[in-house]
């Protein structure tokens, strides 16, 4: 079972909620929407579930057009980042529901139970109250209650965003798992860049209700579309930097140039945007074309295991991801250090001319 949006359009009292999207996912994909609160998200899960309807544009299900048919009328499931699990009925019964809303045996509904139960590690609780289950459990229980239909799309509205660190991450492997082995369709929306790259399969990043940009995970983070596909797909934003390019260098102002590698040669002189992310900043030269920058320390934001230093000169201001946890005074002068290999290169208008020369080996962090 495929899913296209055509040229879909939502507006409420004039409003744009989804603004002319075009989108396909197909059988058996896993497809994160990824964008801050209120750039569309829910809204554009509610079109593809039939909860709403748009204005203009169509949705497609295999090929048929499905426009206007209801939710009652399509095999789509949703979990909300709410645990919503009917509080008087037991475990059991609340993942059993949907199928005995289908008029399915009981033979069969017990059967299912159990083979849902065990895959997402909640058997021993399938007795009990969701009142009586922890965040995780509760959450794992509506889940269960999703999948057990073996809906053709099953759709995820920011589901572990009210659980701690720790069961978020095993959540989040346990759903890769999940859909390596199926054929539906898994649309799972979330606000944080890191989200979307630990469940890789493709992201569609949005803004205002638009489509930025949409493709493969990896492929979307390594090469932005533009400046604010760039900035949505990190956390905190990208660094962007003016310069200037010459036949020979760049320069970012009067004192901080460095010569052109091959990449950058071929792009031609003139003024640009560099984009630098804040996770490959760093306070000791670590590569042999690292650029040292003097700054003036406006903010060491200490969150966790993790430092998000504020810095700035005369000309720009940048933020540096730290692991670990970085003291500093404000005004403190420092050196960091830019890998000149990792920036990214917009024009004028910030549209992508020039993605990073090499992709990154370590982790994304941030």
């Amino acid at each position: 079972m495929s899913l296209t949006l055509e040229n879909v359009t939502r507006m409420v009292d004039g409003q744009y909620y989804i603004n002319q999207a075009n989108l396909n996912f197909e059988p058996g994909s896993f497809n994160v929407l990824l964008g801050r609160t209120l750039s569309g998200k829910t809204s554009l899960m509610r079109l593809m579930a039939g909860l709403d309807k748009p204005n203009t544009g169509r949705v497609l299900m295999n090929g048929l057009d499905v426009t206007g048919v209801s939710v009652q009328e399509r095999n789509v499931s949703m979990v909300y980042q709410q645990f919503i699990n009917y509080p008087n009925m037991s475990v059991y019964d609340n993942i059993a529901s949907p199928l005995r809303l289908a008029n399915e045996s009981e033979t069969t509904i017990k059967k299912r139970v159990i083979e849902t139960a065990e895959m997402l590690r909640i058997t021993p609780f399938l007795s009990r109250l969701p009142l009586e289950l922890s965040g995780g459990q509760q959450q794992r229980t509506a889940m269960a209650r999703a999948l057990i239909k073996d809906a053709d799309i099953i759709l995820f509205d920011e589901p572990l965003v009210n659980l701690d660190y720790k069961l978020r991450e095993e959540l989040r492997q346990e759903m890769r798992e999940l859909f390596a082995q199926r054929n539906t369709i898994a649309v799972y929306a979330t606000t944080e860049p890191n989200e979307a790259l630990a469940l890789g399969g493709t992201t569609t990043i949005l803004h205002e209700g638009r489509v930025i940009q949409s493709g493969p995970t990896a492929d979307t983070y390594h090469s932005p579309r533009n400046v604010t596909a760039a900035a949505l797909f990190n956390e905190p934003p990208i660094n962007l930097i003016a310069g200037k390019m010459s036949a020979t260098e760049v320069t970012f102002d009067d004192k901080v140039h460095f010569p052109l590698n091959a990449d950058l040669k071929a792009l031609g002189e003139g003024n640009y945007q560099f984009g630098i992310r804040p996770s490959h900043l760093s306070l000791l030269p670590k590569n042999d074309d690292d650029l040292e920058i003097s700054v003036q320390v406006e903010l060491a934001e200490i969150s966790g295991s993790e430092t998000f230093l504020h810095v700035r000169n005369e000309h720009f201001q940048l933020v540096l991801h730290l692991s670990g946890v970085h003291s500093y005074h404000v005004d403190e002068k420092i050196k960091i250090y830019v890998p000149t290999h990792k920036l990214h290169v917009f024009d004028h208008a910030g549209e992508l001319i020039q993605a990073s020369s090499r992709r990154i080996e370590d982790h994304y962090h941030g």
